[in-house]
């Protein structure tokens, strides 16, 4: 027996309108088209599935297996037909997201609660623990947006630009280099240095101070969480360079001071890497916009 979703469509329709006439509107066909589908079905399974002689027309117990199967089947087929149609329309999808940055989460937990608004049907994640493999996961197809600010020559993969920022020396206000009026490397080589747990090339700190002139610092303490580096530095415990959108909340307390690194400042770019064929999706240029717009109002505040 080759039985089709058209068949089972029909068996329902038939049901439901109680008549052929009706059906056949219902399933935008003529009539005449509507009996000999039928007439086919019931050929090919060999019973009739209808009572013709009664009003409204009625199901056989043929029929009526028929339909069971049609109510189970069909609601399925439906939805993820329009699961397709959401997809296609760019509605739905999927949105894992992988940091290079670490401070990144400051600005980030913002634009997604932003986001998840607009786009409740998108499946959002946050992959931590890709960071440094980032980009190789999201040509694997394994995460879709990786945020970075070491833009590379990738087939298929598209950077688009998100917004400037300038990473900030932070120390405390009893700190002697309270009285600089911007930071140098060699002012740090005396300095414990507080960073997020991350390998150097992915500090700003390093990658445009502290390497180039081949400076170490007296030493350096890995910590997690930004709250604990800001307690730490206010306490004197050590300095630390940190992204501005970060040190806003500081900026304006009496305990820390803040300082641009070198004479010229420090800026750099952060960038959202997707895949060319999902960045036009309407969900995705939609976390890009917000990801260019947010960030400045923290930069702002």
């Amino acid at each position: 027996m080759h039985l089709e979703f058209r068949h089972l469509r029909t068996i329902r329709a038939i049901h439901e309108a109680g008549g052929l006439a009706r059906a056949a509107d219902q399933l935008n066909m003529t009539q005449s088209a509507l009996s000999h589908q039928v007439k086919g079905l019931e050929d090919q399974v060999g019973v009739e599935l209808f009572v013709r002689r009664s009003k409204p027309l009625r199901l056989s117990a043929a029929g009526q297996r028929l339909l069971r199967l049609a109510e189970r089947i069909l609601p399925e087929i439906e939805s993820l037909e329009e699961d397709f149609r959401a997809l296609k329309s760019g509605k739905t999808g999927r949105l894992h997201i992988a940091i290079e940055c670490h401070a990144c989460f400051e600005w980030l937990f913002p634009v997604l609660e932003q986001f998840r608004h607009a786009w409740p049907d998108v499946d959002v994640d946050i992959r931590p623990g890709l960071a440094f493999g980032a980009l190789p996961a999201l040509v694997r197809e394994e995460v879709d947006l990786v945020v970075s600010s070491d833009p590379e020559d990738l087939p298929g993969i598209q950077f688009t630009p998100l917004f400037d920022y300038e990473p900030v020396f932070v120390a405390s206000s009893q700190n002697p280099l309270a009285e600089r009026p911007f930071i140098e490397a060699e002012d740090l080589r005396d300095e414990l240095l507080i960073t997020y747990p991350v390998d150097r090339s992915r500090l700003d700190v390093f990658t445009e101070l502290l390497t180039p002139a081949r400076v170490e610092p007296r030493a350096v303490r890995q910590v997690e969480l930004t709250a604990v580096i800001l307690m730490l530095v206010a306490a004197n415990r050590g300095v630390a360079v940190l992204p501005d959108w970060v040190v806003r909340q500081v900026r304006y307390n009496s305990d820390y001071v803040t300082r641009p690194l070198t004479a010229k400042g420090v800026t750099k770019r952060l960038y959202g890497a997707t895949r060319i064929e999902d960045a036009s999706k309407p969900f995705m240029a939609h976390v890009l916009r917000l990801a260019r717009t947010e960030p400045v109002k923290l930069q702002r505040d």
